[in-house]
């Protein structure tokens, strides 16, 4: 990995970040550019709480995020940003933003959800000049697209902050495994886009004055079987499943996956003790913490219990299955909620971290920091930016990777 090499060589590297709970995409990004943990910022999962929909909608838009974010601090200095499918940003006032968004409704399509929640005229020069290279969102074409996008707008538009969510690497992991050769394949794919996109600040005349920061949001774990809680809900009555595998507005009990965790919500419902001990019975299940201490850890203050799989397990909301755990069909692997590798743990399980490596005029070369949070990402990037969060956050600018 020629590029990441290199950026090493004259950077800092953070070798373990410490992640969010739940460590999920949308929850992570968000923490990222507002330094907030979920239950402050609002994106406490990928999906909303929408049981009586087989394909609930994700937190796409920007309305939702309920502190200041990154990108519109460097707005109100009347500089320019750009946002290449980084999560939760649709309807945003970034100025050129191209949102991760899907149609979720028979009515809609592709084209039409994309204009309404990125900036529309950017969208359809990117489009008319860089659409041959998609095919959808099928990887790895979907970041080879959003790549020649971000790359023209860097050199032609020089905006002061670019993000770029490349998830290559992630659907291959889902898809075949952590460490799989289609997974570190991926790898080096993205180790020529980062190369090409630091090209684009050299065509641009801006890679001297340009700090740059590859970073995860998440790791990700190999697992072999689900779990499906509302399977065990409908069992005893405290839910109703349909026919479509969906769940009636009369429940009581609802179990809402984040993949490696789950919340559950109780509404109306007293013996939350039987249901405690239901969740610490059910195979797979490695930890079951009260609401109130999962908003402690950062997550929805408003779940009861919040349930920690075991490695190898994940939890799905699915009901009407044959068991309430199930072990995976390779045959089923790619289609949706079936995974070889999945993330949204606990961040403190064993070896499962991410990384950040910081490089630019104002980073230190050949630097090594141990340890950091996420919620360090946001303050360190403010400083970098020259802005300011209005309110205390909860992590701290990473000062030890600047220069002097």
């Amino acid at each position: 990995m020629p590029n990441l090499r290199r950026l090493l060589a004259t950077g800092t590297r953070v070798k373990r970040v410490r992640g969010i709970y739940p460590t999920l995409t949308y929850p992570s990004h968000t923490t990222i550019i507002t330094g907030q943990y979920p239950r402050e910022h609002g994106i406490v999962n990928n999906t909303k709480r929408q049981p009586q929909r087989q394909s609930p909608d994700w937190y796409w838009y920007q309305r939702d995020v309920k502190v200041p974010t990154l990108y519109d601090l460097v707005r109100q200095q009347h500089q320019k940003t750009a946002a290449f499918l980084w999560p939760v940003t649709a309807g945003s006032k970034i100025t050129y933003n191209l949102a991760e968004i899907f149609p979720n409704r028979i009515w809609t399509n592709q084209v039409l959800v994309s204009l309404k929640a990125s900036s529309p005229a950017f969208l359809l020069r990117m489009n008319q000049k860089y659409g041959h290279l998609r095919r959808g969102i099928q990887q790895p074409e979907l970041d080879d697209f959003i790549t020649a996008c971000a790359v023209d707008t860097i050199t032609h538009k020089k905006p002061q902050l670019t993000l770029v969510h490349l998830v290559d690497m992630d659907s291959m992991r889902h898809r075949y495994g952590v460490r799989s050769p289609q997974a570190m394949a991926a790898l080096r794919r993205l180790d020529k886009r980062v190369g090409q996109l630091i090209d684009a600040t050299i065509e641009a005349g801006t890679f001297a004055a340009t700090n740059f920061a590859i970073l995860g949001d998440h790791y990700q774990i190999n697992v072999d079987h689900m779990i499906h809680l509302n399977q065990a809900f409908a069992q005893r009555g405290w839910l109703t499943a349909t026919k479509e595998g969906t769940v009636k507005n009369d429940w009581h009990v609802w179990a809402k996956t984040c993949d490696g965790c789950t919340y559950v919500y109780t509404r109306n419902f007293a013996d939350n003790q039987a249901l405690k001990t239901l969740l610490e019975q059910t195979e797979g299940v490695e930890r079951v913490i009260s609401g109130d201490a999962a908003a402690s850890r950062g997550a929805d203050p408003q779940c009861q219990w919040l349930v920690e799989a075991q490695a190898g397990y994940y939890f799905t909301d699915e009901t009407r299955r044959p068991a309430v755990v199930e072990a995976v069909d390779p045959e089923a692997l790619g289609q949706p909620d079936r995974y070889h590798g999945v993330h949204g743990y606990d961040p403190d399980k064993p070896d499962y971290f991410t990384t950040l490596v910081l490089s630019g005029p104002a980073i230190k070369s050949g630097h090594v920091i141990d340890t950091a949070e996420l919620v360090d990402e946001a303050p360190t990037f403010a400083h970098l930016l020259g802005v300011h969060f209005p309110e205390p956050l909860p992590g701290h600018a990473l000062t030890d990777a600047f220069k002097d």
